[in-house]
């Protein structure tokens, strides 16, 4: 099942895609794709329902993030090997974990601004995963079973902000509109292999990330149970999980974006998203 939000920014509805690829409006019997509607239980009665039931969403219609009321944006750095290579970094030996805010979340298809300041805005097609059920102290073996679905996410970063302006990763990460969630989430039943998913990113028709999440150093099941070991997942927490190589920061020369570039990315089976580039209006 591939489930959305849609509306204006901040009045987002929730609905479901049908087997023609037609939205409908889930919110005669959802409040929001958010929070305790993403455990099993909720899941699965979305899924007995008729989607030929529901009414349909004019085509035109404004896509948002595809969950709500986040209550942690987690991300985990240099998770793929050869991400990690180009960035002339060690892999890890745990899990490199850092937060974007919350306020960097956006729809898929929303324009991403240039930060004030910024000289080294970069892209990044990660897989999304997001928790539908509380997960504390969990194991391996039982992570996935806490997981509501995937997503993509455009993990937006400014690498001067990040890397030179002293402190945490989130200074470069956190900026507004650094997190495209989207379009759908896709319920965990219809991700045969969360390791087995192909992904991609293009600027302006050149395509610079060509990936697959089966190189992740740590894979999705490690990450939400390492995660655990410190802090309690929360239905709808998102964890973005790491980016395959193909970042500007990795171009001889660097390579970053700016006001007028169009971004193209998607993962296998969850979905593409497409963002223009524009100045921050403030």
């Amino acid at each position: 099942m591939k489930l959305l939000r849609f509306g204006d920014r901040g009045a987002e509805r929730p609905g479901m895609v049908d087997a023609d690829g037609i939205i409908r409006d889930l919110s005669s019997v959802l409040e929001d794709v958010a929070g305790d509607a993403l455990g099993d239980e909720q899941i699965a009665k979305l899924r007995a329902i008729d989607p030929s039931t529901l009414p349909i969403v004019a085509a035109a219609t404004r896509i948002g993030a595809c969950v709500g009321q986040v209550g942690k944006f987690i991300c985990i750095g240099l998770n793929y090997s050869d991400h990690a290579a180009e960035a002339g970094m060690a892999l890890p030996d745990e899990p490199v974990v850092f937060f974007k805010a919350t306020s960097a979340i956006s729809g898929p298809y929303d324009d991403v601004e240039i930060p004030r300041g910024s000289v080294k805005t970069d892209w990044e097609v990660e897989l999304g995963v997001v928790i539908g059920k509380a997960a504390k102290y969990v194991s391996r073996e039982d992570a996935l079973s806490h997981v509501a679905g995937y997503c993509v996410v455009n993990d937006l970063s400014e690498r001067d902000f990040q890397l030179h302006r002293s402190g945490q990763w989130v200074k470069g990460k956190s900026c507004d509109t650094f997190g495209p969630i989207g379009p759908w989430l896709v319920t965990r039943d219809e991700v045969e292999d969360p390791q087995n998913l192909d992904m991609h990113l293009e600027v302006n028709g050149r395509r610079y990330q060509d990936g697959s999440t089966s190189t992740m150093h740590f894979d999705v099941a490690t990450v939400i149970s390492h995660l655990s070991q410190f802090m309690s997942l929360q239905p709808g927490d998102v964890i973005s999980t790491g980016t395959p190589p193909g970042v500007g920061m990795g171009q001889k020369p660097e390579t970053y974006l700016k006001a007028g570039d169009r971004m193209t990315l998607g993962i296998s089976g969850l979905g593409e998203q497409s963002q223009n580039v524009r100045p921050s209006e403030y």
